[in-house]
């Protein structure tokens, strides 16, 4: 299978291509040519299987001809063998017809960890193969820079440089990343929002001389690689309350748009979803944009749950690809109206399109602290104020009928110890994977959001000398 770009006058590449360039060299992002088929009796039988096993039933037909399916068993086995719970991503009932699918039991103990430990074994075993280093650059609002930096930590091939903005994430997630002591782990402070980390990122990315000289490639989810890993979630889950045989529902903790994507590529691969709810905080900007038909990122405010402080979602793109017709003059268009105008207004169809799958709703401060008490009092069970304004998302919709609402619960609760403390009263227990790193000393670096200077570091610090550019496939 090859791999095109959203924006199209990329090369289309193969999955390790796209893998290891992360972003097309025309500023779009990766697609399969077309969405593989599973049959319903192909989904049936995924049920009974352990996680790894599914997974590989799920990721492969993506990898057909690729070096990379020779990987993907092992890679599989590996990446899983560090989770904490022998499902690895169990269901827990939290109502009458709502379910919790905690993906919180990985080493970083955040969603992250599914998707993460699975892209750093591929790409190192890739590059391996090629007899390259890489310079991994990376933004986040939280998660995503823990559980980058555990899973590429230590490796030879690979310089990791995670930004995250100073200031706007919680203290565990910040020692998470900073308490690393490996030479090839770097963590800049941004003196920004995460918005702003972002944006440089992609001009990295977009400086073709800087980009082929470091050998730079990507861990966020504009890689295609992290949403196929966690495509798998959505079927155990879905198949463990009966698909193919009757449709599910999720509902979503929205920031980049990623994880919800993979929920759309669940569905166009066969599985029977009905409704993907998008559910956001006050960075509304996709709410607003089904309200309205436009989508117009707005300032970034900050919140409890501050990996969800994002408004400019990078991998609605992809999506705007689908709604489309996957035609890329068309989406080339609404992301120079973006740029151009901070803006972008979708056709009556699109809009139409987008409302038929999702819905969007977004919970403010007060909600989500409600939401965190009203879960602990009635299942006993404690949740961080991201899954909280999943589960609040959820309680908005209607016209489901009998068909099952999961809940993504994307991080462990003690991840954000004062939310959980204001909403119940008592801090969550921390798990002794978590106790031991936060004693750590921090290793970190203040930087102003500014391009140069974050290229500049990126530069003297990068042990790249060979150029990994998306010209090889």
């Amino acid at each position: 299978m090859k791999f095109i770009s959203t924006r199209g006058s990329a090369p289309a590449l193969s999955f390790e291509g796209a893998l290891l360039a992360a972003l097309a060299d025309d500023g779009g992002l990766f697609m399969p040519e077309t969405w593989p088929q599973l049959s319903p009796d192909e989904i049936a039988a995924l049920a009974g299987l352990d996680y790894a096993g599914a997974a590989y039933r799920v990721m492969s037909p993506f990898l057909e001809g690729d070096p990379c399916l020779d990987d993907l068993e092992e890679v599989l086995s590996e990446a899983y063998d560090s989770f904490h719970h022998p499902a690895v991503a169990p269901l827990a009932q939290i109502g009458p017809n709502s379910f919790m699918l905690e993906l919180v039991h990985g080493p970083t103990l955040a969603f992250k960890d599914l998707a993460m430990q699975v892209v750093s074994r591929f790409m190192n075993r890739a590059l391996k193969r090629r007899g390259q280093r890489a310079t991994v650059v990376g933004a986040t609002s939280g998660d995503t820079g823990a559980a980058a930096i555990e899973a590429f930590r230590g490796l030879d091939a690979i310089d990791v440089f995670i930004l995250h903005p100073k200031g706007r994430v919680s203290d565990v997630q910040r020692r998470q990343m900073t308490t690393a002591t490996e030479a090839n782990i770097h963590n800049i402070a941004v003196e920004g929002t995460f918005d702003d980390c972002q944006a440089i990122v992609k001009a990295l990315f977009g400086d073709r001389e800087l980009n082929a000289r470091l050998g730079l490639t990507g861990i966020n989810s504009i890689n295609f690689a992290r949403i196929l890993a966690q495509i798998a979630y959505y079927f155990t889950s879905a198949v463990t309350l009966g698909a193919p045989y009757r449709p599910v529902a999720f509902s979503v903790p929205t920031g980049n748009f990623g994880d919800i994507f993979a929920g759309y590529a669940a569905r166009a691969m066969g599985l029977p979803v009905q409704r993907l709810v998008i559910a956001t905080n006050l960075n509304d900007s996709l709410p607003r944009a089904f309200a309205s038909g436009t989508y117009e990122p707005q300032g970034v405010i900050a919140t409890s749950s501050p990996s969800m402080d994002i408004q400019l979602a990078s991998n609605f793109e992809r999506l705007l690809f689908e709604l489309a017709g996957r035609d890329s003059a068309r989406v080339l268009s609404l992301m120079e109206d973006l740029r151009a105008q901070g803006s972008f207004t979708l056709s009556q169809g699109e809009l139409g399109q987008l409302c038929e799958l999702f819905s969007a709703h977004s919970a403010g401060e007060d909600v989500t602290q409600m939401t965190i008490r009203e879960v602990f009092e009635e299942t006993g069970m404690v949740e961080d104020p991201h899954t909280a304004v999943g589960v609040a998302a959820a309680q908005q919709e209607t016209g489901l009928g009998t068909t099952p609402m999961v809940v993504l619960s994307t991080a462990h609760a003690a991840k954000f110890p004062d939310a959980v403390r204001q909403a119940i009263g008592i801090e969550p227990e921390q798990p002794e994977r978590l106790t031991l790193k936060l004693g750590s000393e921090e290793r970190c670096t203040d930087l102003p959001a500014d391009f140069a200077t974050v290229a500049g570091f990126v530069v003297d610090h990068a042990r790249a000398d060979a150029s990994l550019t998306g010209a090889e496939a």
